[in-house]
C-alpha cells in the first residue's frame, strides 16, 4: 500500500506509529492520542505528498526519507506512551533520541519495626510498615553506609542478633552488643541519631572520616589511610556543591538539559529535607539533531522506569515539554499518588533549576575540552555507519575441542572500555557459527533491559557478519554491524603464516587497510579485548571442568565418558539437577548412580 493511502486510512484512535525508509529500516517511533491527526500533521497532501512546511529541519529530513509506515492501536494515550518507550529502547530507530541510562539508584533505609534497627541499602521499595529512606545516591551509598558502621556502635550484621552471643564487633568497640547485653533503647537510639546525622550531613561525616584518616597516617597505617581517602572522594563526588538550603523539609527531583550540536547532557539533582543530597549526569549522543520535547520525555520515563520509587518527590524541569501532561498521568498511576511536574519561574525552586542548567553547561564545556573523538567520526564515514560509534559491543567465542565453550561481549564507550558492562555466556552450541548465533541471540533478548549500542563488532568474517544482520533483522532492530577477520591464504589465516593482515567486512563492502591505519588499529583494539575476555573466561571454565573431571575420575568415571556427558548436557552444574534416569540415558545406570551420588 502506498504511503499516502496508509496515512488516509489511519484510525482516530490512540496508538504508536513507525516510519520506515525504502530499504525497510526503521526511522522513527512515535505515540499519538489520535493516530490519524498526529501522522497527518507531518505531511502536506497537495499537490503531492511532502513534509509539512512547519516541521523542524530534523523531522523534515526524516519525513523526506519515509517510504512506508506501520501502526499499533492501543486502548489509551497512557498505553501508547508505555509502548512507545519500550519499542524505542529495544529497536533504536534512527531519528529517536537514544538513552542508555538503565541504572537504578540506591537508597539507604532503616526499618524501625525492628527492636534494634540498622541501616541497609535498597534499590526498590521495601515492604514493611515503618521504613525511613535516605537518597537516592548516584555514587557513594555503600561508602556512606560503611562509614556509619565504622563510626557508630550499631548492630553491624543482619544475622548478629540471632546468635545471642557477643562477636568481634563488640570486642573492637563498633557495636553495643544488644545480642547478649541488656542495652536500653535510649542508649541505642543515641547511636542511631548520630548515624542519621552523618547520613544527612556529609560535611560532618567527611570531617570525622578525615580525622580517622589522619589517625591512620600518624600511626603509619598508610593502606587504611588511603582507603579512607578514597572513600571520602567517592562520597564527595555524589553531590553538586551549593549553598542552597530551603530550611524546610521539601523534597524535589530536578532535571535539566543542555545541548551542544551533536551532544546533550542531562543533569539530575535530588533535594531531600530542603538540602541537596546527591546529583548525577549523563551525556547523550545526538545522531540526528536535538529535540528537547522528546528528550525530556525519555529522560523522565527512563529514570522512573516501571517501579514506584522509595521516595516520591515533585519533579522540577527547566521548561515545559509536549508530553508533560500524559507523563504526569502515567507517573500518577505508577506512584499511586498525584505526580507533579513543575516549571518554576521564580523563587528557590527556580534557583534549583538554574543550578542544574549551570552545571549542564559546564559539563558540556568540559567535555568539549577533554574529548576529541575524531576516530569515531572517521569510522562512521569510512564504513557508512548510521551513527557515530560512541558505544560499541564486541563479540568473540572460545572453546577447546567443543569443551568449556563460552561467549564474551566487551563494551567500549566514550573512548574507553566499560568493564562493568561486559557480559560472558556459557554456550551449548558445538560449532563456531552456532556459538556466535547463541551469543548474539542471548544479547538481543536482553535489549529491553539493556538497550542496543551504536555498533556491533564481530570477530569473524562475512558469514558471521550476515548472521548478526539476520538476527537483528528478525527482531526489527536498527543497528550497524562490522566484522573483522584474518586474511586467508590456502584456507589458513595469515597470522598462522607469521603476519596478521586483517580484513574488515561491512554489509556493503570489504576493506583491506594498511597496518598503520588508525581506523584498522581501532577495530583491532576492540577485537583483541573481546578475544582476551573470551579466552580468560574459557580458561576459568576449563579449570573448573578439569577439577570436576578429576573428582569423577577418582570415582571410576573415565575421561571419554566425562567428555560424552559434557557434550550432551553442556555443564557439570546440570548434573546437580538431572535425575539418575536422565544421566543413564547417556551412560550406564551404574555410572549414573555414581555420578548422582557425587552431585547430591
Amino acid at each position: 500500500m502506498r504511503l499516502e493511502e496508509s496515512i488516509k486510512q489511519l484510525p482516530d484512535s490512540a496508538g504508536v506509529y513507525q516510519y520506515f525508509d525504502e530499504n525497510g529500516n526503521l526511522l522513527y517511533i512515535g505515540k499519538a492520542k489520535s493516530l490519524s491527526k498526529r501522522v497527518k500533521s507531518y505531511f502536506n497532501f497537495t499537490p503531492s505528498l511532502k513534509p509539512n512546511s512547519n516541521l523542524s529541519v530534523r523531522i523534515t529530513k526524516m519525513i523526506s526519507q519515509t517510504f512506508s509506515m506501520n501502526y499499533i492501536v492501543v486502548n489509551s494515550e497512557h498505553d501508547a506512551l508505555i509502548l512507545e518507550n519500550s519499542l524505542i529502547k529495544q529497536l533504536t530507530p534512527k531519528y529517536n533520541i537514544l538513552l542508555r541510562d538503565d541504572k537504578t539508584y540506591p537508597y539507604i533505609y532503616i526499618d524501625y519495626s525492628q527492636e534494634y534497627p540498622r541501616f541497609e541499602i535498597t534499590r526498590k521499595t521495601v515492604k514493611s510498615a515503618n521504613i525511613k529512606y535516605y537518597g537516592p545516591y548516584s555514587v557513594g551509598a555503600r561508602d556512606i553506609l560503611d562509614s556509619v558502621y565504622d563510626l557508630c556502635r550499631l548492630v553491624q550484621k543482619k544475622g548478629s542478633l540471632k546468635s545471642k552471643k557477643l562477636c568481634l564487633y563488640y570486642q573492637i568497640g563498633r557495636c553495643l552488643g544488644p545480642c547478649e547485653l541488656k542495652i536500653s533503647h535510649v542508649e541505642y537510639k543515641k547511636e542511631l541519631d548520630l548515624a542519621i546525622e552523618l547520613i544527612q550531613n556529609k560535611k560532618t561525616l567527611l570531617k570525622k572520616l578525615e580525622e580517622k584518616m589522619r589517625f591512620y597516617a600518624d600511626n603509619l597505617r598508610f593502606e587504611e589511610a588511603k582507603e579512607i581517602r578514597d572513600r571520602c572522594e567517592r562520597i564527595s563526588r555524589s553531590e553538586i556543591k551549593s549553598e542552597i538550603d530551603f530550611a524546610s523539609d521539601e523534597n524535589y527531583d530536578i532535571f535539566a538539559l543542555k545541548d551542544a550540536g551533536n551532544k546533550a547532557v542531562v543533569v539530575r539533582i535530588f533535594m531531600r529535607d530542603g538540602k541537596i543530597i546527591s546529583s548525577s549526569y549523563d551525556y547523550i549522543q545526538l545522531n540526528e539533531g536535538y529535540d528537547e520535547d522528546e528528550l525530556y520525555q525519555r529522560v523522565i520515563m527512563e529514570f522512573y522506569g516501571n517501579e514506584k520509587p522509595p521516595i516520591i518527590a515533585p519533579i522540577l524541569v527547566a521548561c515545559k515539554f509536549e508530553s508533560k501532561n500524559i507523563i504526569e498521568e502515567y507517573l500518577t498511576t505508577l506512584f499511586e499518588k498525584k505526580a507533579q511536574i513543575k516549571v518554576p519561574k521564580i523563587g528557590n525552586k527556580k534557583q534549583l533549576v538554574d543550578l542544574a542548567l549551570l552545571n549542564a553547561q559546564e559539563l558540556l564545556k568540559k567535555d568539549n575540552k577533554q574529548k576529541n573523538n575524531d576516530i569515531a567520526e572517521e569510522i562512521k564515514e569510512l564504513f557508512s555507519l548510521q551513527r557515530v560509534p560512541n558505544r560499541v559491543e564486541v563479540f568473540d567465542n572460545s572453546h577447546m575441542s567443543g569443551m568449556a565453550t563460552v561467549g564474551a561481549m566487551a563494551v567500549y564507550e566514550d573512548e574507553k572500555f566499560d568493564k562493568k558492562s561486559y557480559r560472558i555466556y556459557h554456550l551449548d552450541a558445538k560449532d563456531e557459527y552456532s556459538q556466535m548465533r547463541e551469543t548474539l541471540t542471548r544479547r538481543v533478548k536482553s535489549f529491553s533491559k539493556n538497550p542496543p549500542p551504536d555498533l556491533w563488532v564481530i570477530d569473524g568474517g562475512s558469514t558471521l557478519l550476515n548472521l548478526a544482520l539476520e538476527i537483528l533483522e528478525s527482531d526489527g532492530v536498527f543497528l550497524d554491524v562490522i566484522a573483522i577477520s584474518k586474511e586467508k591464504i590456502d584456507k589458513k589465516s595469515h597470522r598462522a603464516k607469521g603476519k596478521a593482515n586483517d580484513i574488515i567486512h561491512t554489509k556493503e563492502n570489504t576493506f583491506k587497510l594498511i597496518e598503520s591505519d588508525k581506523k584498522l588499529q581501532w577495530v583491532q583494539k576492540l577485537r583483541d579485548e573481546a578475544h582476551r575476555c573470551a579466552i580468560n573466561f574459557h580458561k576459568k571454565t576449563k579449570l573448573k571442568i578439569d577439577n570436576e573431571s578429576k573428582l569423577l575420575t577418582l570415582k571410576g568415571i573415565s575421561q571419554a565418558k566425562i567428555v560424552k556427558l559434557i557434550k550432551h548436557f553442556g555443564t557439570f552444574d546440570m548434573l546437580k539437577i538431572l535425575s539418575v534416569e536422565e544421566i543413564a540415558a547417556v551412560l550406564s545406570l551404574k555410572d549414573a548412580i555414581i555420578i548422582k551420588d557425587i552431585y547430591k
